[in-house]
């Protein structure tokens, strides 16, 4: 029911166009030389060869980028489709659904176009869809100068992190099944309808108050979901934690002898990512970005405590069984994962 057509020109005009320059840098060399940096130090390995490697601009990042939220979110608006009726008014009503559904969908893929640096594209629910390692041409040149970064120094460690999702996924052979397998469980799960008479009827106070504090709280998602469903997106989060910093941690042991920079690029990466406008943290805030920021410190802090205390071999566990993934709790008590997957 999405129009996903009008989804893809609002977030052509949310994006912009910046001029497209080459990033002047043997992309594919690049990632072929990260990928045995990281397979030397981390020990993952792919038996299929890495993913093609692309130089896109922000439309080429949204239009592939459709691909994966048709997936994830078709089954979803179809359904609440279905609840608006089949009475005079209902073809009406599921026209205007697909155009403002349409519209933020554009609106969240235009801004996060605007955001991403480099992605290991993995459309989740499809596992024939074919995987590739993006990087996003302008908004790398816009980061170099931005961060005052060595401009191949930053495109090398940016390609550390997405080959090594790209380890991950082709390395660990349940991960993928794992992570849409618990996908696909909370997609059934969801109740999602569209209510015509709230659809034209302004917000009460009592509503207004509610999204203020979630807000507030960075927790719009108790809005709309229940405990159980509320379990299965610990679940997620969990492992997106562990994915994320398992990333930012190669990235930064690996960078330390391969980027003489490595310091400065670490500090203005983490100044980037927590000193936004106001604007933009709300923002953040309503498009679940300021979650994936503390996947990102939350998932590195538990990879680099592992290490530290216990050695890299203990950090591997997390990928001998999905059972061997920590528990929201256990990112902030790295020992209790420890001893819970040692047998105690």
């Amino acid at each position: 029911m999405i129009d996903w057509r009008v989804a893809e020109q609002v977030a052509g005009m949310v994006s912009g166009t910046p001029a497209r320059r080459p990033l002047g840098l043997d992309l594919v060399e690049t990632v072929r030389d990260s990928a045995a940096h990281v397979t030397d130090y981390a020990g993952l390995r792919v038996a299929d060869g890495l993913p093609p490697v692309e130089e896109v601009d922000r439309g080429q990042w949204v239009s592939a980028n459709l691909v994966a939220f048709r997936a994830l979110l078709d089954p979803m608006s179809e359904r609440a489709g279905a609840n608006l009726g089949p009475g005079p008014l209902g073809p009406a009503l599921r026209s205007a659904a697909a155009l403002l559904l349409g519209a933020e969908v554009g609106a969240l893929l235009g801004y996060l176009s605007t955001r991403v640096l480099g992605q290991y594209e993995l459309v989740l629910l499809d596992p024939l869809a074919p995987t590739r390692l993006l990087f996003v041409a302008p908004n790398l040149e816009e980061a170099v100068r931005s961060l005052s970064a060595d401009h191949d120094e930053l495109v090398r460690w940016v390609a550390l992190h997405e080959v090594t999702h790209a380890l991950q996924f082709g390395g660990v052979p349940w991960l993928r099944d794992h992570m849409a397998s618990l996908t696909r469980e909370l997609l059934a799960s969801l109740e999602v309808s569209l209510d015509a008479g709230r659809m034209f009827r302004l917000p009460r106070g009592d509503d207004i108050r509610a999204l203020v504090a979630a807000i507030r709280q960075g927790d719009l998602i108790s809005l709309v979901t229940t405990g159980a469903q509320r379990d299965l997106i610990e679940r997620l989060q969990a492992t997106m934690a562990v994915i994320e910093g398992h990333a930012e941690h190669v990235m930064d042991a690996v960078g330390r002898d391969l980027l003489p920079t490595l310091p400065q690029l670490r500090a203005a990466f983490d100044r980037r990512r927590t000193q936004s406008s106001a604007p933009a943290r709300l923002i953040n805030r309503l498009l679940g970005l300021e979650l994936k920021l503390r996947q990102y410190v939350d998932g590195k802090r538990f990879c680099d405590a592992v290490v530290e205390r216990h050695g890299l071999e203990t950090l591997n566990l997390v990928w001998s069984q999905p059972s061997a993934l920590p528990t929201m709790a256990e990112l902030s008590s790295p020992d209790a994962w420890v001893a819970r997957v040692r047998g105690g």
